[in-house]
């Protein structure tokens, strides 16, 4: 297990009552093989009249490939989920991305293809030496901007879907912006109104070129879809970041300080992700000024790796950055089995809050609360603003380490948490919310999230009110989904006709 400088315990060696049973747990990570298309009509409660669009989701829906389990549930193919909304309705449709290496797979029925963290072809090291082919998965994140839906995965380009039917309908060049196995990032963030485009919205994204100096290249897309904004960076050492966040003025990354061995992956022993080393170094906060051409700040702090941010904004001269920290490096060796994990092990995930002078490049750090939590979201339209509401997946304990199983919804004006929980046999995922339409309070909307149920070995659509934090409809699926990674939510309904 390798730690990185926190400077403050952040684990708890409470005991606590467990709120989940292993095996429960387990039943999530089955592959979905079916791709389904039906409107949903085992629900509880009512679908709100008011709640129209689609929400879009997306994760790794195959877990094993010709009887033979992928080792790490990241490295899975992509399959995109549509809850689709109308008139207090609901219709339910998945599809896997039809990438290249899923076609090539399912046809020789075998595993053709290394994955990052940690999956090997069949044969030993012998038939996974030097080959470092990389398969897009397109299974982290899928987004509707411009007219196009778009399934994306950090390391490649990525795939355009038909949003209606779900079907794939290639790779996406972003116009020509991006160049056969350009990367696009995984988590673009969207301005809800931004200053370089008078007050309209825009996407903004990045993608990374790691190495021993490593390149950040920053995106904008304007709300047709296009490239009106791209200017590239180097940062020194190597860069492994997932997520960023982003301020009217700024785009910020936390780099960890980590180290890539690549002899592991050539001599075909390890992944990728599984060559990664902790070096004895503060994490770098990196500034990029969206403008292009202000210098980039690199900003030292102890901050542990970060997989999510949940919000920044300026305020006052300072910038603030809410994030989910690790005290260490979350990762699977290659003789573990990922389903046999021990959660009471591990260090969570826990929210913290940095206050970044730029002037002074000082920091103030602070742990805002103990309980395991990930997956946060804020209001869209807070996005790089000040805000006061924050949802996140958490915990059912407020301490310890444990599966999510609980929403938590944080007032940072009052200190007010309320938590809704689906323990002991409800394991959810990411929320999001959805604003009401015409809304003018910040928690006016609902919090959608998908759970599932081990009692039934089925998933949940919940629908919460957002404000109380209590479920208005509970939305039954005829099957399980596999746990997901992150979702968007679009006002377009593109259920089909009644």
């Amino acid at each position: 297990m390798q730690r990185f400088q926190l400077n403050q315990e952040t684990s708890s060696a409470q005991t606590v009552p467990v709120s989940y049973n292993l095996n429960d747990w387990q039943k999530g990570y089955r592959s979905l093989r079916d791709e389904c298309a039906y409107w949903i009509d085992e629900i509880e409660g009512e679908v709100p009249i008011d709640l129209n669009g689609t929400l879009f989701r997306n994760g790794p829906g195959l877990l094993d490939i010709g009887g033979r389990r992928i080792h790490h549930p990241f490295d899975g193919d992509g399959m995109v989920c549509a809850f689709s909304f109308r008139n207090g309705r609901a219709h339910f449709r998945n599809r896997y991305v039809q990438t290249q290496g899923y076609l090539e797979e399912q046809q020789a029925e075998k595993i053709l293809y290394r994955g990052v963290f940690g999956t090997q072809k069949p044969g030993g090291w012998l038939a996974n030496f030097l080959d470092l082919r990389l398969k897009n998965i397109a299974n982290t994140n899928i987004i509707y901007w411009g007219d196009k839906l778009l399934a994306l995965w950090e390391a490649a380009e990525p795939h355009r879907l038909d949003p209606q039917t779900l079907e794939t309908i290639g790779i996406d060049y972003l116009d020509g912006v991006l160049q056969p196995g350009s990367a696009f990032a995984a988590h673009p963030r969207i301005d809800p109104a931004c200053q370089f485009d008078q007050g309209e919205p825009c996407l903004v994204n990045f993608a990374i070129k790691p190495g021993l100096s490593s390149r950040i290249t920053i995106y904008e897309l304007n709300a047709a879809g296009k490239v009106v904004r791209q200017h590239a960076h180097a940062v020194p050492g190597f860069a492994f970041m997932h997520d960023f966040a982003i301020t009217p003025n700024y785009c910020i990354f936390f780099q960890a300080p980590m180290s890539f061995n690549p002899m592991p992956y050539l001599l075909g022993l390890k992944g990728a992700g599984q060559c990664l080393q902790v070096r004895k170094q503060p994490t770098q906060i990196v500034i990029i000024p969206r403008n292009g051409t202000d210098p980039v700040q690199f900003i030292p702090v102890d901050a542990g790796f970060v997989f999510h941010h949940a919000n920044a904004f300026e305020q006052d001269g300072h910038l603030y950055i809410d994030s989910i920290c690790y005290a260490t490096l979350p990762d699977i060796e290659p003789d573990e089995d990922y389903l046999q994990v021990k959660f009471e092990t591990l260090d969570p995930g826990q929210l913290w809050r940095f206050q970044v002078n730029p002037q002074t490049q000082t920091v103030d750090r602070q742990l805002i609360d103990p309980r395991c939590c990930e997956f946060p979201v804020v209001h869209p339209s807070q996005v790089g603003r000040p805000y006061r509401y924050l949802y996140v997946g958490a915990a059912h304990a407020p301490v310890g380490n444990a599966p999510l199983q609980a929403l938590l919804k944080l007032d940072w004006q009052t200190g007010e948490q309320k938590l809704w929980s689906a323990a002991p046999r409800g394991f959810v995922g990411e929320p999001q919310f959805v604003a009401r339409h015409n809304s003018t309070a910040e928690d006016e909307g609902w919090l959608l999230t998908l759970v599932f149920n081990a009692e039934t070995e089925r998933s949940e659509l919940v629908i919460l009110d957002a404000r109380h934090l209590q479920p208005v409809a509970i939305l039954r699926l005829k099957h399980h989904v596999p746990y997901g990674l992150h979702g968007f939510f679009t006002p377009q309904t593109f259920a089909p006709a009644d």
